[in-house]
């Protein structure tokens, strides 16, 4: 089998195991449809209690034509891929430091796990107050939220590498960035991209907690603009918006998964060959 014949294979199984999924998500999405349909034509419920599918249709139409959902979806995107690229810079630095010393992790660990036991809903107003209403609260607040996940994966993912590759790199005169490289990072990167997985989906939770608190723009801003004036749709199209994001990031880390780790299917799909 060629190089050509071996990615159109894996094309070929690629395909054939999301159409499944995709049929599936279709099918699920229509029953609820349906159903949330029914529920609003049967109970007889005012549309500020629970609006019709009709209803969030036509609000999410009115919000993309006047501009006002678009706005708002990229100041919350913005927040949240800053957040996360912060978050994730600092919680891998710290991981590897954690990693390579118990004694570090001793004197830093307590305090970690400390901070995580303070919900972030409880801190978004203190971290307000300190560092303004702007931009730059929102990205510290979805920092974070994505900070622990991403810090426990690494770490996780280091000390998984067994001993026996490190000593065969110290045995073969390895350099320190030789070892990160070719043992450590790949080593690491699918204990990694699992943290980073839940991190991605989580900073769409730090970013609209940071907007629920205090903010004049975001989708967080658009909820509270809608429970405000009992406009239940607004707060309708504003949710799905948020899931579609958390999805598409989700996704995102999956599509970069599978390029990352595309040697380690290689190496499998040689395995069951032989």
């Amino acid at each position: 089998m060629n190089f050509n014949d071996k990615q159109k294979h894996s094309f070929q199984k690629m395909h054939n195991s999301y159409m499944p999924t995709v049929i599936l998500a279709v099918i699920f999405l229509t029953i609820t449809g349906f159903l949330w349909w029914l529920i609003s034509r049967l109970g007889n419920y005012p549309s500020f209690i629970l609006p019709s599918p009709l209803d969030v249709w036509n609000r999410f139409v009115v919000s993309i034509n006047d501009g006002s959902l678009i706005r708002h979806s990229l100041v919350t995107l913005k927040e949240i891929m800053a957040g996360l690229a912060f978050g994730v810079s600092v919680a891998t630095a710290l991981g590897y430091a954690l990693a390579k010393s118990r004694t570090f992790e001793k004197l830093v660990s307590p305090y970690i796990v400390a901070s995580q036991s303070v919900p972030i809903v409880a801190i978004a107003p203190i971290l307000i107050i300190w560092f303004g209403s702007g931009i730059s609260s929102k990205i510290l607040i979805c920092s974070l939220i994505v900070f622990f996940p991403v810090l426990v994966n690494t770490v996780v993912g280091l000390r998984s590498i067994p001993n026996e590759l490190q000593d065969l790199m110290r045995s073969l005169k390895a350099s320190r960035w030789q070892t990160i490289f070719k043992l450590e990072i790949p080593g690491a990167l699918p204990v990694f991209l699992g943290g980073l997985r839940v991190g991605a989906t989580l900073s769409v939770i730090g970013a609209v907690v940071g907007e629920f608190v205090g903010s004049d723009k975001g989708l967080g801003f658009m909820i509270n603009l809608g429970r405000g004036q009992y406009d239940t749709a607004l707060v309708f199209v504003s949710v799905f918006t948020l899931i579609i994001m958390a999805m598409s990031l989700y996704g995102i880390v999956i599509l970069l998964e599978k390029r990352l780790l595309s040697w380690q299917q290689s190496s499998n799909d040689t395995i069951l060959e032989h």
